[in-house]
């Protein structure tokens, strides 16, 4: 009995960390706004510090620091608005001081699902033709209207007039969202203000880096890097597998999926596809875009003006970018295609995911293991005989330079050493080739980085030649 009450108060401790690390993700993201307007602040406080003659030279700036706040009212809204329809599968509301001074891996810093709780989100067409999002937690915290939380308000384009005459300021971005006809429902009571957290920059620089991989998956700008990284792919699964059928598609499953563009167009294929993503960040804002856009071209965002480095003019770092360039519901894909949170060795080391799936797809993925080793191992495990894995990424290792107490494990291997690792758990490599792309990267910028990629398909040998 002692030890169920304290396997008891541990799943508790461990689910009030949860809320504490995803409290702090939501508050990562309303700080935006804040967040945004400092910058804009810190350009303004250099300009004033000019001497006059120089100053004259640069008398368009003001001008352009109204345009920025204006783009930036423009993000928020899109922000808020996704945070709005989000469904966290926790009780949001529940006290987290129990996790104070436990003897537990402490996860409250942490931006993705622990690694004891898997939350599957399924996405299938629904007889609406709309993308129905179904989560196997029940949520707790329903959309109510308590009048307490201010939501950004949308604006129009034609408030955007030369001069900015009619440009909110930072002030009035915000406005009661349970009376204002422009915001489409009232806020969730988790919203509410009181559970917000100052959270560090580097919180609500993960929030900028969403709004740049918005455009790599979901706009006609981020078309070119989807050509050079997903259409390889793409190709390889059509080839491999000619003949696939509606009754019983092969079973593809996209690790590391991101925003979930190509586990879609995996799905569009003929695929019976499953993305699987870790990052709450990601999370949150792949299921607004799957599940909840209504046309394409819905929202427009503006992912550049975050810096003043390396733009060729003003105009190109303040460009507007539409999302969705598809619309998700429309796209045609496969009964099945599904997304599922959670930590890929969790989920999938499981033996109810062994020999299940034909197909294994990674696209910028290996290298976000702290143990390549283990990842390589689950691929294998989860892959029917004969199955597939094709890949294509760097080795960016995510924790090779973390330097904390806990000192992260990061097993940082050469892609020689990767390739001999998969042909021990009896990979057989049958085409291999350098890709070289770009990652969520301006096409305008004076700066471009590039990556030479590793790009193969593999095959499971089966059982009897093992």
């Amino acid at each position: 009995m002692e030890r169920e009450n304290e396997e008891a108060h541990r799943r508790k401790v461990e689910e009030a960390l949860e809320v504490k690390s995803l409290r702090r993700i939501i508050s990562a993201y309303l700080n935006y706004p804040e967040a945004a307007e400092e910058d804009v602040k810190r350009w303004e406080r250099s300009l004033t510090k000019l001497p006059p003659h120089h100053k004259a030279l640069l008398s368009h700036l003001p001008l352009k620091f109204q345009k920025l706040r204006w783009c930036i009212a423009q993000n928020s809204y899109f922000i808020f608005e996704m945070l709005k329809v989000f469904e966290p599968p926790l009780d949001m509301s529940q006290d987290v001081d129990i996790c104070e001074n436990q003897h537990l891996d402490d996860v409250s810093g942490s931006h993705h699902l622990s690694r004891s709780r898997n939350l599957c989100l399924r996405e299938s067409t629904s007889a609406s033709g709309g993308v129905d999002c179904h989560c196997l937690a029940e949520p707790s915290c329903k959309e109510t209207c308590n009048g307490k939380y201010s939501a950004p308000t949308k604006f129009n384009k034609e408030q955007e007039v030369d001069g900015c005459k009619s440009l909110p300021d930072h002030d009035t971005l915000y406005a009661s969202a349970c009376c204002n006809g422009n915001i489409s429902s009232s806020p969730p009571d988790w919203l509410d203000p009181s559970l917000q957290l100052h959270v560090p920059l580097v919180d609500v620089d993960k929030v900028r880096c969403i709004i740049r991989n918005i455009v790599r998956d979901w706009a006609d700008e981020g078309q070119k890097e989807r050509d050079q990284c997903y259409r390889p792919i793409l190709e390889e699964l059509e080839r491999l597998f000619p003949n696939r059928s509606k009754e019983n598609p092969p079973a593809c499953l996209v690790p590391g999926a991101g925003l979930g563009r190509l586990a879609l167009e995996i799905s569009c294929l003929g695929f019976a596809s499953q993305g699987n993503e870790f990052s709450y960040y990601m999370m949150i804002c792949s299921s607004f875009i799957l599940n909840h856009t209504q046309a394409a071209g819905e929202w427009t965002i503006f992912p550049w003006i975050h810096s003043n480095c390396n733009s060729l003019s003003d105009n190109d770092q303040l460009r507007p970018v539409s999302v969705p360039d598809i619309h998700p519901a429309s796209a045609g894909i496969t009964e099945g295609f599904s997304m599922c949170g959670g930590d890929f060795v969790e989920v999938y080391s499981d033996p109810s995911q062994a020999g299940v799936w034909d197909a294994v797809v990674t696209c910028f993925f290996l290298d976000t293991a702290h143990n390549i080793v283990e990842y390589i191992e689950i691929i294998s495990k989860v892959l029917k005989d004969g199955g597939v894995w094709i890949n294509l990424g760097p080795l960016l290792y995510h924790f090779a330079d973390m330097y904390s107490p806990e000192d992260e494990m990061s097993i940082d291997l050469s892609l020689e050493d990767v390739k001999r690792v998969a042909l021990h758990y009896g990979f057989v490599f049958e085409k291999e080739s350098t890709i070289e792309t770009t990652y969520t990267t301006n096409s305008r910028s004076m700066m471009q980085n590039r990556y030479y990629a590793a790009f193969w398909t593999m095959r499971k040998r089966t059982t009897a030649t093992l």
